[in-house]
């Protein structure tokens, strides 16, 4: 049976590839709770498989609702918030909701109010809100967001408003504690910008875990997430002759730029100094030696913040809480015992 062309597609086709009836389509789009795993699985299945995309101007009358959700974001020129907003878009469109994205250059109060005034346009049914920097309290943000639901993700662990967050502490405690494990005992650190909540609670935890080991923290330097920032940060420990066998950065991509600055140097990693990097990058696999890091999985963070929005907005009555996820340590070539 030749397949529907995707430019007509209509719910009635879904319903015969899937082998179901027209209704059970309609309760799938509109995320009904009474279908089972294995008729949603074939639902979605041939919604992907012939490129189906809902009424939304049906559904919207149908059920008095946009089917769209707003995104705001700050920092989406950084890998993490870049893969956040890809991620929430994949998954509300699975979900049957369109998304409007509105970035933002600072986290002021006032430009948040902005972009969901824009949003507000939109006529958005709730908001996700990338919030990975210091500037928003929680007043600020009920405020701002008036009776509009909203799940933040990327802000500070233990944020009393709904949200979903990695948990950075975690991830950073097990990058220091693989070094101590392979028995380093001078460390250095490159960190991201402190005033990202990540940053702050990966340098925080990396202290903390070399104090729980009875070690005093090695020099920090600062980046900005960038290779180019981890290649001078590097320099500039080199510079101060700080004695360091191994090298705990912020991210992957400043890790990229400090491995270049010790081979300059002459250092070998990882047999002079080891290196850990943080988010698994696709290209961390392929450094030169590839890449130990810290997997953060966004894929899980852009599901639970969307399934997260969207039980707020069916239900104003769900309990308000914050989902943590753990992120998984990845072990490559970067780091070894040391050879002193």
């Amino acid at each position: 049976m030749a397949e529907p062309d995707s430019r007509r597609v209509t719910l009635e086709d879904v319903a015969r590839v899937a082998g179901v009836s027209s209704q059970t389509v309609s309760r799938v789009v509109n995320d009904h709770p009474y279908v089972s795993d294995d008729t949603r699985r074939r639902v979605q299945d041939a919604i992907r498989k012939l490129g189906y995309r809902p009424n939304r101007a049906a559904r919207s009358l149908a059920t008095q609702r946009s089917c769209m959700l707003g995104i705001v974001t700050y920092g989406i020129d950084h890998y993490g918030p870049a893969q956040m907003v890809t991620n929430v878009e994949q998954t509300a469109k699975a979900r049957g909701y369109g998304v409007t994205l509105s970035t933002i250059q600072t986290l002021t109060p006032a430009e948040v109010c902005a972009a969901i005034d824009a949003l507000g346009g939109s006529v958005v049914d709730g908001l996700v809100l990338i919030t990975p920097v210091v500037g928003l309290r929680t007043a600020d943000v009920m405020a701002l967001c008036g009776d509009i639901p909203f799940v933040q993700i990327d802000t500070n662990l233990g944020a009393k408003l709904p949200s979903v967050v990695i948990d950075q502490h975690y991830g950073s405690r097990l990058a220091t504690q693989h070094l101590l494990d392979l028995g380093h005992r001078r460390l250095c650190e490159i960190s991201g910008p402190l005033y990202w909540h990540g940053a702050l609670a990966r340098h925080r935890s990396w202290i903390e875990t070399l104090d729980a080991a009875g070690l005093e923290p090695g020099p920090h330097v600062e980046g900005d997430w960038t290779a180019a920032s981890g290649y001078h940060a590097a320099r500039q420990l080199l510079a101060q002759r700080a004695s360091f066998t191994a090298l705990v950065v912020g991210n992957d991509q400043m890790a990229l730029g400090a491995i270049r600055a010790l081979r300059e140097h002459g250092l070998r990693v990882p047999q002079d100094v080891s290196v850990v990097g943080f988010d698994d990058i696709p290209e961390a696999a392929y450094f030169e030696p590839p890449l130990t890091t810290v997997r953060q999985n966004f894929a899980a963070l852009g599901e639970q913040s969307v399934e997260y929005l969207v039980a707020l907005i069916d239900n104003r009555n769900t309990p308000i809480h914050q989902r943590v996820l753990y992120p998984q340590l990845i072990v490559r070539q970067s780091t070894c015992p040391p050879c002193e």
